[in-house]
């Protein structure tokens, strides 16, 4: 199973971000809705990770997005829609 992230980066505070080996990241936090699934379909939803200190201060991360469980859909069109009148077929059309 897959889970999806929408993430509003305008949301991210750029400094609890950190430099790493390989890159700048960010630590983030999926949270399960309390009352299940909500309007929009989604599962849970997603937290910046802040360090132990700011969480001990009472401090919480800002929350910058959404998650939702994908599952495999069962008679899911496996043919590529195609224009012009042009027979539809499994091949990507790139």
């Amino acid at each position: 199973m897959a889970i999806t992230l929408k993430i509003d980066v305008t949301k991210i505070s750029k400094p609890d971000l950190y430099q790493g080996k390989k890159g700048l990241y960010l630590d983030a936090v999926l949270w399960e809705n309390r009352d299940g699934q909500s309007q929009y379909g989604d599962d849970g939803f997603i937290t910046q990770g802040i360090s132990k200190e700011k969480r001990d201060a009472g401090e919480r991360g800002p929350i910058i997005g959404n998650w939702k469980h994908m599952e495999k859909r069962a008679g899911a069109p496996k043919a590529v829609p195609t224009s012009n009148n042009e027979p539809e077929t499994e091949e990507i059309p790139f």
